[in-house]
């Protein structure tokens, strides 16, 4: 199968090295271009991709606004967030926003590559700094609470959940499983009350997170 990967970064320099290096690791791949948000937004709701290389500072819209959409739309699709950002300040944050990777722009070439192939390979890329810190933070989080909330989820919350991660709505999922619709609300809520989340952005999040990240 042909890797789909998108590139979004508002400096063609980036793009077409990125590119490069992306072609000498998946010569088959087919490989899209956006230069701000608004073109994301445009290609993910054309498009099916595996990859999509992200910018943090781009025009035309919000790294914030374009992350939700593209974690909705497409919850399988990896996102490596490439970014001139110091690593060790804004690295994590992204990770556990749901991010599958953080690269800093300024890494070697050897580092880019080696990042790219572990997305293709893992689908999840953090340095090794990175991932001694998200260890540390793990440690200390468990240590105060049970170190996996999802299994506080019962069998019917988690499939709805799963349901949920995939975009389905609460209508589609009442259909689905022959719920009434209050019922399949009712579920939710006490998804989002047991998760302590807000939205589905943050329900991705949390399954990302504890499904393997830093594993």
């Amino acid at each position: 199968m042909i890797e789909r990967i998108l590139i979004a970064d508002d400096h063609s320099i980036v793009r077409v090295g990125l590119s490069i290096m992306v072609k000498k690791l998946r010569t088959q791949s087919l490989i899209e271009e956006a230069v701000d948000f608004k073109g994301v937004l445009e290609l993910v709701k054309k498009n099916t991709y595996d990859l999509i290389i992200l910018d943090i500072n781009m025009p035309n819209g919000s790294f914030q606004q374009t992350f939700d959409f593209i974690k909705i739309k497409q919850p399988d699709a990896k996102i490596l967030v490439f970014s001139s950002q110091e690593e060790s300040v804004y690295a994590i944050r992204y990770l556990k926003m749901g991010a599958d990777g953080f690269l800093q722009k300024m890494a070697d070439e050897d580092t880019v590559r080696r990042a790219l192939e572990k997305m293709f390979r893992r689908g999840k890329y953090v340095s090794e700094d990175v991932r001694d810190e998200l260890i540390s933070n793990t440690s200390r989080s468990q240590d105060k609470k049970s170190p996996n909330p999802l299994k506080a989820l019962s069998t019917r919350e988690m499939e709805i959940a799963e349901k949920l991660i995939r975009g389905e709505s609460l209508k589609d999922i009442s259909e689905e499983l022959n719920l009434h619709s209050s019922t399949a609300s009712t579920y939710k809520a006490r998804i989002f009350k047991k998760l302590e989340v807000k939205n589905i952005p943050e329900l991705i999040d949390v399954f990302r997170f504890y499904e393997g990240l830093i594993g």
